[in-house]
């Protein structure tokens, strides 16, 4: 779509609530089409090593009839570089990964890994897949994302996300301005993403620099009081209202 900053839904929780009883509901596919009635831009889906929530019948069947780009969140693996470049979705979000995490829990340390970093990232890149890291906003590890050929990084917002509102909230929004503005000096797109709510997207959505914000687990959940169309919808307003 043609709006300055784009949304994507992370659709992993709802595998989540579907994988507790081991059936077909609720189906994330159907997820993803109801995200495209509600105006939203692309959908994320994280295949993890455990596949504790996103399956592989799950990558094919967004890739065959969700008619949105798809976001495949990926660790730095053979097995993911593998299935990724067989489904070639429009994007890949290399990101950290332990088996025994509840979640992401911070950023991939670029910084170190270039050398590992820079074969997989070429091979994306070559099959026409675009290439995003999820890092802190750290100035280190955007330098670290250019020299190992990433055209984009996702900020992780999940210290500004947990931190109490006053000058720890603002102090880590003051990270991710200065994080942003780097992207652009440096010539990276800068989304962000990670524990953003109704309450705490507007000054992230606000940052000029930021062109896509994903969030997954908030939206989800909001949705079994709202219905995730108006859910999206609302989020989707906030964001329009911060970025105008």
């Amino acid at each position: 779509m043609s709006r300055g900053l784009r949304l994507g839904l992370n659709i992993d929780h709802v595998a989540t609530i579907r994988n507790a009883r081991g059936g077909p509901h609720p189906d994330p596919v159907r997820a993803a089409a109801l995200a495209v009635e509600a105006g939203v831009d692309g959908i994320t889906a994280h295949l993890r090593e455990d596949r504790r929530h996103i399956r592989d019948e799950d990558i094919r069947a967004l890739m065959e009839t969700v008619g949105l780009p798809l976001n495949l969140e990926m660790a730095a693996t053979g097995e993911m570089l593998e299935i990724a470049l067989r489904h070639r979705p429009h994007a890949a979000c290399i990101v950290p990964e332990r088996r025994e995490e509840r979640t992401t829990e911070g950023g991939l340390q670029v910084a170190g890994q270039v050398a590992k970093l820079k074969p997989m990232i070429g091979e994306l890149s070559a099959a026409g897949i675009r290439v995003s890291l999820f890092i802190e906003p750290e100035i280190a590890q955007l330098d670290a994302a250019v020299e190992a050929g990433a055209p984009v990084v996702e900020l992780h917002t999940g210290a500004y996300a947990e931190a109490k509102k006053g000058p720890a909230r603002d102090a880590q929004l003051d990270r991710l301005v200065k994080a942003a503005a780097h992207c652009e000096k440096i010539g990276l797109e800068c989304h962000a993403g990670h524990g953003l709510t109704f309450d705490n997207v507007k000054p992230v959505a606000t940052i000029p620099t930021v062109a896509e914000l994903n969030i997954g687990h908030f939206l989800i959940g909001e949705a079994v009081f709202r219905g995730l169309v108006p859910t999206l919808r609302e989020m989707r307003r906030l964001m329009d209202e911060a970025r105008a």
